[in-house]
């Protein structure tokens, strides 16, 4: 039982790798298998700019098959991961990765929202406090209001 699962779980592994290898054109790929494995990790972090919410590994935009044919000429020549990454946001700017790296930049992007909200929260209690208490009417001022209501009432 055990066995037939595991071979039915490599199976399964084995025909996904299979249609994935089968979704690029056989004449893009690199004839290196090495290079062509690391080129393929890295359209997995590079986004598509035409579709925004997928890989340009799941994009078939012209610009994705443009992003890959970019990708596996850098890795041809021999440029690092990282190399090829600073090459498409210095291209592109940072929006083209899927993971954008930590910067104070994007960290104030990201807390700005949290802030403005704690801003309003702490302008609105620091108002409700202000509000003056409410005062008693002297004898005279509740005599006039009688009077003024007394008139409004006939």
């Amino acid at each position: 039982m055990i066995r037939r699962l595991r071979l039915h779980s490599l199976l399964v592994a084995a025909a996904a790798v299979f249609c994935m290898a089968a979704a690029s054109d056989p004449a893009e790929r690199l004839r290196d298998p090495a290079q062509e494995a690391r080129a393929r990790e890295i359209f997995q972090t590079v986004r598509c700019l035409v579709c925004q919410n997928e890989s340009i590994d799941d994009s078939n935009a012209e610009l994705a098959v443009d992003l890959r044919r970019i990708v596996r000429e850098q890795v041809a020549a021999g440029r690092s991961d990282a190399e090829v990454r600073r090459f498409l946001t210095d291209r592109y700017g940072e929006f083209v990765l899927l993971k954008p790296s930590f910067s104070w930049g994007n960290a104030a992007l990201w807390i700005a929202p949290f802030l403005v909200v704690a801003f309003g929260v702490a302008l609105l209690m620091f108002r409700l406090r202000e509000r003056p208490a409410e005062v008693d009417l002297s004898v005279d001022e509740a005599e006039r209001l009688k009077d003024l209501t007394k008139d409004v009432g006939s």
